[in-house]
């Protein structure tokens, strides 16, 4: 576990534009946290760190945004969905697989469905309104090395407190 804390809305952007260079091809990051946390931000800093010029939103009444890029960014929210098998409907497993980058909120509604692998990271309040702690726990080798690169640039812009493990 390592935890990173962002002291503005433009770190939590930053951390997620420093993590897009560490995400390849297949890779799925699970995005915990209240309504208002920061996971759609953190979102937009990743699709700007991947080169992608579209808005980036929130789908929560959509489901499902996916954003073209090289490779492409699979954005889903599954707060609106109540049974495991409503995945199905919505492509989930498909594009799990498709071989672009699977960003997932909400995903404590059906951690059962999700892959043997991956990064999951949970927003939470800070002392201020503006701070925001990201807890990153890596399922998986190739996460664990992810959470690795991520210590090794906190010094840079982030603090951070627990190494991975």
């Amino acid at each position: 576990m390592l935890i990173f804390k962002t002291a503005s809305p433009e770190q939590t952007f930053d951390f997620g534009r420093q993590l897009a260079q560490w995400l390849k091809p297949g890779f799925v990051v699970c995005l915990q946290g209240d309504l208002g946390a920061g996971k759609t931000l953190l979102v937009q800093g990743i699709a700007a760190g991947l080169g992608i010029g579209d808005a980036v939103t929130s789908p929560t009444f959509t489901i499902l945004n996916v954003y073209p890029a090289e490779p492409p960014v699979y954005h889903f929210d599954l707060y609106r969905l109540e049974q495991a098998e409503e995945l199905f409907d919505i492509g989930f497993y498909e594009y799990i697989d498709a071989g672009g980058i699977a960003v997932i909120e909400w995903p404590d509604k059906f951690t059962a469905e999700l892959p043997d692998e991956f990064l999951w990271l949970e927003l939470k309040p800070g002392d201020s309104t503006t701070e925001r702690l990201i807890v990153a726990k890596a399922e998986g080798l190739k996460y664990q090395s992810v959470c690795e690169e991520l210590k090794n640039i906190a010094g840079s812009c982030f603090r951070y407190g627990y190494p991975c493990v």
